[in-house]
């Protein structure tokens, strides 16, 4: 599953015995895979800042889950035929260790191997500040994919406009990539070549009478160019001062000269405009080149080794050695940025859970900061209720009112703001990585 449940208790040694308790129950009846999750020391600050910045970081982590999924949507837009290959794009910077850092990995493993960018995020500054940076750097991004996004629509409609006119019936259609030089007397003062469409049915009726709809046509001028479902575009050629009246004639024969004159200055402008249009348009995205030529976002001799819960040292992440594959090659502009930034905003996203647990944790259990958290993968959506359960049991001695409510939605929580189903005995945030969906 791609659903995480992020808990902290207490770090007092009945707390901890607890969440070894739950770590075994779990482990047992394969309800959920379970690892610590790395939070530094922050400054804490007062009471009041921290009250003030569980609800700004709520604000936060709504904008930011939205915008990675705009940004999620944004690169199966652009990808289009290659929609398939969009989850190895929606990557996130490596992080799980120094060596690391300049690989991609999929979302799953950044989450499960979380560490503090302390070169970002300084966690000696006060929270205000760092709350402020992460707000600062999605506010920035989102700015940014409005205006290429709508740059990329904008080019998009454009060039839908134009294809729809090469589409449609011979009535509607652009006919500059029918016609050619050749179908048309040009130049001349006297002569003029007319595009007449005829109903299927009636090309023989055309054929006979085309030349005797009015005085000067020019006989056997007919010739028919491009024909669809309904008819056929043929052209004729007479002379200019008859041309009123033999619009007329044709009108009463149901023949429909199509109002079209050759001009081939603007005939080439509007092909270099299709043309430029596609290119620029593929160019946003160019190929299904991803982030690793070889296709791949998790790598069969890469192999990270998550800490179980209970175990104090996190092992380094094994990897072998291997060479960074060439990044980017063949992707265009607009691809490029996306990729780039959704892993920016990914990443910031997972940080703001980290602080709000910090919060969330200090606000519940107070001071001293001493606190656990974990990071629990429910194996499948038919545990969730089970793994609930095991959790509220475990830890119902933290709040006994809160734990009544679990079970029973009618038990009010006195003085409590969120509705009782978000709240529980225990700090819980929910990280769903479904973002395509």
């Amino acid at each position: 599953m791609s659903e995480f449940w992020l808990i902290s208790a207490p770090g007092d040694k009945e707390n901890l015995q607890a969440l070894e308790r739950m770590n075994t129950v779990t482990s047992k009846s394969n309800l959920s895979y379970n690892t610590k999750f790395s939070i530094p020391d922050f400054k804490v600050g007062t009471l009041d800042s921290l009250v003030g910045l569980s609800d700004e970081l709520g604000k936060l982590d709504t904008f930011a889950e939205s915008l990675i999924k705009r940004m999620a949507q944004s690169v199966v837009e652009v990808m289009e035929d290659s929609k398939g290959k969009v989850p190895e794009n929606l990557l996130a910077n490596g992080g799980l260790k120094e060596k690391l850092k300049c690989l991609k990995i999929d979302l799953t493993s950044f989450v499960t191997h979380f560490e503090w960018d302390m070169a970002k995020y300084p966690a000696k500054q006060p929270l205000v500040c760092v709350v402020d940076t992460l707000a600062k750097q999605l506010a920035q991004i989102e700015t940014d994919l409005k205006s290429r996004t709508a740059a990329y629509n904008t080019l998009k409609t454009n060039l839908e406009n134009l294809e729809k006119k090469s589409m449609g019936n011979l009535f509607t259609r652009t006919l500059s990539d029918i016609v050619s030089k050749e179908d048309f007397v040009l130049d001349s003062e006297y002569l003029v070549t007319l595009l007449v469409i005829v109903p299927k049915p009636s090309y023989a009726q055309w054929q006979k009478t085309y030349e005797s709809l009015s005085d000067m046509v020019v006989p056997r001028s007919t010739k028919l160019i491009a024909e669809d479902n309904e008819g056929g575009l043929f052209t004729v050629t007479l002379f200019r001062k008859v041309i009123d009246d033999f619009k007329t004639k044709a009108k009463e024969n149901k023949f429909t000269v199509r109002e079209f004159y050759y001009d081939e200055k603007e005939i080439k402008r509007e092909r270099e405009e299709l043309s430029r249009l596609l290119s620029d348009k593929k160019q946003q995205y160019q190929t299904s080149c991803v982030a690793l030529k070889k296709g791949s976002s998790t790598f069969p001799d890469h192999k990270v080794q998550v800490t179980p819960l209970g175990n104090p040292d996190r092992p380094a992440a094994g990897q072998t050695d291997r060479e960074r594959e060439s990044e980017g090659e063949g992707e265009g502009p607009l691809l490029r940025w996306l990729k780039v930034n959704f892993s920016e905003a990914f990443i910031a996203w997972i940080h703001i859970k980290a602080l709000r647990v910090f919060v969330e944790s200090v606000l519940r259990y107070g001071l001293p900061v001493n606190f656990q958290a974990v990071l629990l993968q429910p194996h499948k959506k038919s545990s969730t209720k089970r793994l609930r359960e095991v959790l509220n049991s475990v830890f119902r001695h933290l709040d006994q009112v809160a734990a009544a409510s679990v079970l029973d939605a009618s038990v009010d929580i006195p003085g409590l703001q969120l509705g009782n189903q978000d709240y529980f005995p225990y700090v819980y945030f929910h990280i769903d990585l479904s973002l395509l969906d």
